[in-house]
């Protein structure tokens, strides 16, 4: 008997295999619905792929030492610190390699002195910073033999001149005696052993009415120059105290080429500043004429002297004794 059993079973067993097949796996669309409502095991979490990417692209050209070791790192990082350790080293290689090129073209050590008291003037000045060369290096016409210093007295027959008169000026130790201070003055003529220079050789208009029994110097020790500031009213060796030796040629440590004006006053400057910490002050000299010497003072520039020279190239700068 056909008919609907509304408490039994349907009637078609294919449809009610067909409805159990519909409960037991969804519809495609409802999957889909479901899939996207669901976050997969396997996704990035929405903050983590909001991060992680930013992360590795914020700065993808950056430097680290475990990834490119410490020289690149140093040379490339754009850490402030960094960059400024940077600065000052290039200054200070800067500095290094001006005064390696001024110390191969001048052969001494500083290459730079800066002038400090008047007895050069007016051709050298307060403040000058003098370039100076070893004394067998650019030498003229007619030096003394043995070395490469032309003389005052040389100058006057053949030309040869330098800061404003004839003659070279030269840097030498007073009496060979390293403790004391350089003097920068200029070589006005050369006697030998025994010479008795002051009554043959020197201008009556320097040593007035003095004879070679009034200076101590006199007969000449040992062969050597008779110096004397250009400034200065008489020789460094007929001072009024404490006379300097007749100059051997071994004393000498070089010879002046030419001046930068006012360049000096820097490493002077700091000098003052620092009270000679930047380069030790040996013990303070005088020349004969006192107040009127022009000396120098070894010290590294400046990079400075030179002497200084400074930036860094080195420098050297002078004093007088008040």
């Amino acid at each position: 008997m056909s008919g609907s059993n509304p408490g039994g079973a349907p009637d078609d067993p294919d449809d009610a295999d067909s409805g159990r097949s519909r409960d037991r796996h969804p519809r495609d669309g409802d999957r889909a619905d479901a899939d996207d409502g669901q976050p997969s095991g396997d996704a990035e979490s929405p903050r983590t792929a909001d991060r992680s990417p930013q992360r590795r692209n914020s700065n993808p050209d950056a430097v680290t030492i475990e990834d490119d070791g410490v020289v690149r790192w140093f040379l490339k990082s754009e850490s402030g610190n960094v960059v400024f350790a940077r600065d000052v080293l290039s200054s200070i290689a800067i500095v290094a390699v001006i005064g390696l090129i001024l110390f191969g073209i001048s052969g001494v050590w500083p290459p730079l002195v800066a002038v400090e008291s008047g007895s050069m003037e007016p051709n050298m000045e307060r403040g000058d910073l003098i370039f100076v060369v070893d004394d067998d290096r650019f030498v003229g016409d007619d030096p003394v033999d043995g070395t490469g210093v032309v003389t005052l007295e040389n100058g006057q027959d053949n030309g040869h001149e330098k800061f404003g008169n004839e003659g070279d000026v030269i840097v030498f130790r007073p009496n060979g005696d390293d403790s004391r201070v350089p003097i920068i003055h200029r070589a006005h003529f050369w006697v030998e052993e025994d010479e008795n220079w002051v009554d043959t050789r020197a201008d009556d208009e320097i040593v007035g009415g003095a004879t070679c029994d009034d200076v101590p110097t006199c007969p000449a020790p040992h062969d050597g120059f008779i110096t004397k500031g250009d400034a200065n009213n008489g020789y460094d060796q007929i001072g009024q105290r404490d006379p300097i030796d007749v100059v051997k040629p071994e004393w000498v440590t070089g010879k002046a080429s030419f001046r930068v004006p006012w360049l000096g006053h820097v490493r002077l400057m700091f000098d003052e500043l620092l009270g000679g910490m930047l380069a030790p002050a040996p013990v303070i000299d005088t020349a004969p004429i006192p107040l009127d010497d022009a000396t120098v003072q070894a010290g590294l520039t400046g990079a400075t002297g030179f002497a200084g020279v400074g930036a860094g190239v080195a420098m050297a700068a002078g004093r007088r004794r008040p």
